[in-house]
């Protein structure tokens, strides 16, 4: 007999591949929105894999071909429901301390490829912008449009300037156009742009030439490299930490060795 309560299908679907965790958000007809449920799903998930060794690099993709993410959930939003960063009350602290938050802040330990299958709006480029290095399909489209709904971008878009020359971040949030792919590329905010078939693959790939690396170096350096675009001086005296830690390592002997050795070194992430 057919079962007449199927289990409902998870909003956030896991993928191993090596050391690299695919993670998929699973809304697609709801474009992937950002809602409650798939926040703290995708929370869960960064969470576990932060504290699996095994897991060097994240590869962050959508389900379907209509959109990567859409963004909030506006449904949720207008019946006051979807969770908003900075919005008042007692959720908001623990929203901006969660895993999810740090994701979209560029700050989770792990390195983030954005398998961009396809637009990426609102919160969902915000969500792009969060990640190390992007994959996009050809066909992509990316945008944040909030001031035509009366908001503005609320999960970081505010920083798209320090990201790309200021008058082209400020005709795409205050016009709240799109750009496609091609454009994205022009400007440095995708990687690679391959034929939609090929996105997930292409991010796998980049993934694991990441985790094929020593884990502790590239916690370190994406730390460093990206806390060197705020503060050269933070970054400095956060180096000179980091300096006895991974070069007094029994990684750092291990590349040594296994390059004299011409062998594929073992990492033991310490």
């Amino acid at each position: 007999m057919t079962d007449p309560h199927p289990a409902a299908e998870p909003v956030v679907v896991e993928e191993r591949r090596g050391h690299v965790l695919v993670l998929r958000m699973n809304r697609p007809e709801a474009r992937n929105a950002l809602n409650g449920a798939l926040i703290a799903a995708l929370g869960d998930a960064l969470a576990a894999a932060e504290a699996d060794p095994e897991t060097r690099a994240i590869v962050l993709t959508g389900t379907g071909d209509r959109a990567f993410c859409s963004g909030m959930d506006l449904r949720d939003f207008a019946a006051g429901s979807a969770p908003a960063p900075q919005r008042s009350g007692g959720d908001a602290e623990p929203l901006a301390a969660s895993p999810f938050m740090r994701l979209m802040r560029g700050g989770l330990r792990i390195p983030v490829v954005a398998a961009v299958n396809a637009s990426a709006v609102a919160g969902g480029f915000e969500l792009v912008l969060g990640c190390d290095l992007v994959v996009a399909s050809s066909e992509a489209r990316f945008g944040l449009p909030e001031v035509k709904r009366a908001l503005f971008p609320g999960g970081d878009g505010i920083l798209l300037g320090t990201r790309i020359p200021l008058p082209v971040a400020l005709e795409i949030t205050l016009t709240g156009d799109y750009i496609d792919a091609d454009r994205a590329y022009a400007l440095g905010l995708v990687n690679r742009v391959v034929p939609p078939a090929d996105v997930l693959d292409a991010a796998v790939d980049l993934a694991s030439r990441i985790a094929a690396n020593g884990p502790l170096a590239i916690t370190a350096t994406k730390e460093l490299v990206r806390l060197a675009v705020a503060s050269i001086d933070q970054a400095h005296a956060r180096q000179s930490e980091w300096f006895p830690v991974i070069f007094d390592s029994e990684d750092a002997r291990e590349g040594a060795t296994a390059f004299l050795e011409r062998r594929d070194p073992v990492w033991k992430g310490r």
